[in-house]
């Protein structure tokens, strides 16, 4: 059965705010009590390495105790920290004689402009013990999240949405960049979750209930970011990572209808899964979904697993694992993956921008390797350039280019030879891609300073190399397009 949402009055969430600054519950105050050994070992919800750290009676260890470590404390420490009776009231604390105990976990965050409080349930497993999920359950802070927030475009816009708010953690984020903020989720429990995070931070955010795009029918955003409940099942029932619709549809879903949620060069950011089928290349089956929406779109694929794998870790994420249907639940999950031809099961980003083009620009790709977050600026920067794209040769040949801050030159060969063996030009930030060049390309990008049009930089290289202008620009302009699309050299706009 749902359980209760929690209910706080505001007086009461102003009253819980000023104890948390006092007793300086934060990220950083948190970590540098417990040390780093302890605090990794929290992060993978182990808790032992923590409790042997935290051996006084500090304010700051007793509100550790009480939400990260999910331990009971004393009620006479409680009282003389928090407003205990509205916590208890409000479904946030239960009492047990001289013991309080924690039912709602308070959480510190922060990104590099301040610290905030995230509500959200407690984190069930902790220190391995068996916990089963309810269907209702509020996720916290995770690495879902976290890679969300990295990703999103942080440029100031008018309107943002934050669909299928959970806990609050995006709308957070939006709220440092945007005018207004909507967030949206089909659960109740998560909406006051939401609400008590946004009041304990002091940020306005207008909450509503509703399932996918209902809630804000008729209304269009300049930002749309979204971590939708996209496990790739039958069905299933935890509202968390469950949308009801069977496969990928939720995935396609959000962003084929979030697409005419966009204003006019609004961006879509969603983290989403998409099925492999025997016989159809993934990149067409989601290229497909981007493809209809009208919209300049990058989909970047981060990993893929295999069908037993999926279904193992999701059936441990719920506490299902090792249960009484647990193998009833794996085989049915198994078949069905069988008889749809699923062979696998992909992981990453979509990102769309309303471009109001004709001819608008798609690139679907896989990139499992190392990135360097935040990726924010990177996504914005990639748009920028399809934008600046949309030129005849003549035109991007006029274009003044520069190469951008983070790209390095690789030289291997040998000491005194007039070539080198290899040129790579390397980025140390966004994707940090790397591409061979040769001596003309490399010369090219080097001298790329903004200074002067594509054309003349390229003429000047011809003329050192001793190479044919025009044959060097036939050559340059394909992978200039390439390479202004990957980052390498930003357009005036950038």
């Amino acid at each position: 059965m749902p359980s209760e949402p929690p209910s706080l009055p505001d007086d009461d969430v102003a009253r819980l705010r000023d104890a948390l600054a006092s007793a300086r519950y934060t990220v950083d105050a948190v970590q540098n009590m417990l040390g780093e050994r302890a605090a990794n070992a929290l992060n993978r919800n182990m808790t032992i390495p923590a409790q042997s750290r935290l051996t006084g009676a500090s304010p700051l260890g007793t509100l550790t105790r009480l939400w990260r470590l999910q331990l009971d404390v004393p009620v006479d420490a409680v009282k003389d920290l928090l407003p205990m009776t509205a916590l208890v009231d409000g479904g946030l604390l239960r009492v047990n004689g001289d013991r309080a105990r924690a039912l709602v976990d308070i959480r510190p965050y922060a990104d590099d402009a301040g610290d905030w409080w995230v509500a959200a349930d407690l984190t069930p497993g902790m220190d391995g013990r068996a916990a089963s999920v309810p269907a209702d359950h509020v996720l916290g802070l995770n690495a879902a999240s976290s890679t969300l927030a990295q990703l999103t475009i942080r440029r100031p816009v008018a309107r943002a949405l934050d669909l299928g708010t959970g806990c609050g953690v995006q709308a957070l984020h939006l709220a440092r960049h945007s005018d207004v903020v909507i967030g949206t989720d089909v659960n109740a429990r998560a909406l006051a979750m939401a609400s008590l995070t946004a009041r304990l931070n002091g940020i306005d955010v207008d909450l509503r209930a509703g399932s996918l795009y209902e809630p804000v029918s008729g209304e269009w955003f300049d930002l749309i970011a979204t971590n939708p409940p996209f496990v790739v099942s039958p069905g299933g029932s935890y509202i968390y990572r469950d949308s009801g619709l069977a496969g990928d549809e939720v995935s396609r879903r959000v962003v084929v209808e979030g697409a005419a949620r966009l204003a006019d060069g609004g961006v879509l950011q969603s983290l989403g899964n998409w099925m492999h089928v025997r016989g159809q290349d993934w990149q067409d089956r989601v290229g497909a979904w981007v493809e209809q929406t009208g919209c300049d779109a990058w989909v970047i694929q981060r990993e893929v697993e295999d069908p037993a794998e999926y279904i193992e870790l999701w059936l441990r994420d719920s506490g299902e694992t090792g249960g009484a249907g647990y193998e009833r639940r794996y085989r049915d999950w198994l078949e069905w993956f069988d008889a749809n031809d699923v062979e696998g099961i992909g992981f990453g980003w979509i990102a769309l921008r309303a471009a109001g083009s004709t001819d608008p620009t798609v690139r679907v790709e896989e990139w499992p390797h190392a990135v360097a977050q935040p990726l924010g600026e990177a996504m914005a920067g990639w748009f920028d350039g399809a934008a600046a794209l949309r030129v005849d040769d003549d035109a991007l040949l006029a274009t003044k280019l520069t190469v951008a801050d983070d790209v390095a030159l690789e030289q291997i060969g040998r000491p005194g030879e007039a070539d080198p063996e290899h040129l790579v030009l390397r980025q140390r930030a966004g994707l940090m891609r790397a591409a061979q060049a040769d001596t003309a390309w490399a010369g090219f990008v080097g001298a790329c300073d903004g200074t002067l049009p594509a054309a003349a930089v390229i003429d000047a290289v011809a003329s050192v190399l001793e190479l044919d202008a025009l044959e060097l620009r036939s050559t340059l302009v394909p992978k200039i397009r390439d390479w202004v699309l990957d980052g390498f050299l930003l357009p005036p706009s950038a």
